[in-house]
C-alpha cells in the first residue's frame, strides 16, 4: 500500500488563507485540524491519499526539501533565504502578499539615505537573502540572526536596522519604525520535492488541481 502524500503547510497567518485555496482542489481536513486545543500536528484529510502536516513557515522548505514531505506552501521569503536545490516550486498561489524590507527607527530614516550605505548591521532571520541583496549593490550587510521580535534589536541597540516581512506596516509603526527599502515581494508558492515530483505520479495530477484553482480564483 502506498503511504500518503504529505502536503506541509504553515502556521499563522497564511493558513487562512490556505484553506479556501485547499477547498477548491478538494482537500478538507479533519475536524482536529480546526480544534485550537489539538496539540496534533499531522491530519488525515477528505482524501485517503494526501495527509497534511502543520509546521512553522521556515519548517516547511525544509521537511519538501528532505522528502519528508512530498508538497508544501511556503512564502517565496523563505525559498530564497534557504535555497534548497531540492525543491521546486511550480505555482505561484497569489496568496500572503506581503514584501521583504529594511526598516529602521523614524529618526534615522529622517537623515538616512540607503543609497549612501557602504556597510550594514541588520537583525533579522533572513540573513542570506539579505546579504545576497546589499552584496549586488556593493554593500557589506552585517546580520545578527533572530527568530523574532525583530522591532526591539534598533531599540536595545542590538542593530539599527532590521530586515522583515512587512504587510501593513503597523507593528513598524507601532514600534518608531519606518520602511526604507524593500528587498523583494512576497507570496505563497506551492513547492514539490524533485524526486517526488518524477516518482510519485499522484504528485502531477496535484500540482495541476492547485493550479487551475489559483486560476479559477484570478477568474473569480
Amino acid at each position: 500500500m502506498t503511504e500518503p502524500l504529505i502536503l506541509a503547510v504553515p502556521k499563522g497567518r497564511i493558513l487562512e488563507e490556505c484553506l479556501p485555496l485547499l477547498a477548491r482542489v478538494g482537500i478538507e481536513p479533519e475536524p482536529a485540524f480546526s480544534d485550537e486545543s489539538s496539540r496534533a500536528l499531522r491530519f488525515r484529510t477528505n482524501r485517503p491519499g494526501i495527509d497534511l502536516i502543520r509546521v512553522r513557515a521556515f519548517d516547511v522548505a525544509t521537511f519538501v526539501a528532505h522528502g519528508a514531505a512530498q508538497l508544501g506552501i511556503v512564502g517565496s521569503d523563505v525559498l530564497a533565504e534557504f535555497d534548497y536545490s531540492e525543491l521546486y516550486a511550480p505555482v505561484d498561489l497569489g496568496i500572503g502578499h506581503c514584501r521583504l524590507s529594511v526598516a529602521e527607527p523614524a529618526d534615522l530614516a529622517a537623515k538616512d539615505d540607503p543609497r549612501g550605505w557602504s556597510h550594514v548591521r541588520i537583525a533579522t532571520k533572513y540573513p542570506n537573502a539579505t546579504r545576497r541583496h546589499f552584496e549586488a549593490r556593493g554593500v557589506q550587510a552585517e546580520c545578527v540572526k533572530l527568530n523574532g521580535a525583530m522591532e526591539l534589536a534598533p531599540v536595545l541597540g542590538l542593530a539599527p536596522r532590521i530586515v522583515d516581512l512587512v504587510s501593513s506596516g503597523r507593528t513598524l509603526k507601532e514600534n518608531g519604525l519606518v520602511e526604507v527599502e524593500v528587498i523583494a515581494q512576497v507570496t505563497s508558492r506551492l513547492i514539490a520535492n524533485r524526486a517526488a515530483f518524477k516518482t510519485r505520479p499522484e504528485v502531477v495530477p496535484l500540482v495541476d488541481a492547485f493550479r487551475r484553482a489559483v486560476i479559477g480564483a484570478d477568474a473569480a
